[in-house]
């Protein structure tokens, strides 16, 4: 293994492996995940194309009533926080973490480690081109009274009730606060 990303690959290897997917779709999500770590070391890198390994966390009130989404600057669509690991994350649940402080501006985040769901999407990244975020997604929650400040890849950041997102939120998006909801 190259560079310093050695043991956030073998994170992902050992999460993957011991996650419990909520149904078949996922579970073939988990093993493609699986297989596309064996065959890339790189897996981890955004410079691993077409396809690399993300981390992102949807962001929940303490009293678990809202969620906080990001209007995505490049994209134009509601989201939860995350993004590419970094060598310096110490595994998914850690770069997870990371992209939810930097993204929220909210400093104590709590993140539950059993992943909620994966997302394979597309992505406008890198030089080839169709590119996948092969997305591992986790729930966070903020302490009571947390003030979110909006950071410079986000063009919005807002709570919505559980009940209540956005319209042009897409499916994959309902489908995490659904699960997380149901944790």
């Amino acid at each position: 293994m190259s560079g310093d990303d050695g043991g956030l690959h073998a994170d992902a290897v050992d999460l993957l492996g011991r996650w419990r997917p909520p149904g078949d779709d996922q579970d073939r999500l988990r093993a493609a995940y699986l297989t596309h770590l064996a065959a890339h070391p790189d897996a981890m890198r955004r410079s691993c194309t077409p396809d690399h390994l993300t981390a992102s966390v949807l962001v929940m009130s303490a009293e678990r009533t809202h969620v906080l989404l990001t209007l995505h600057r490049k994209l134009a669509m509601w989201l939860q926080t995350g993004g590419h690991c970094e060598p310096s994350d110490a595994g998914l649940v850690a770069a997870a973490t990371r992209e939810g402080v930097e993204e929220s501006g909210i400093a104590d985040l709590s993140t539950d480690p059993d992943p909620v769901l994966l997302s394979r999407h597309e992505v406008p990244c890198g030089p080839v081109r169709p590119a996948h975020h092969l997305d591992v997604q986790f729930v966070a929650y903020a302490p009571p009274g947390a003030q979110a400040r909006i950071s410079e890849e986000s063009a919005d950041l807002r709570w919505f009730p559980l009940g209540a997102l956005p319209e042009s939120a897409d499916a994959s998006v309902r489908a995490l606060v659904g699960h997380a909801a149901r944790r």
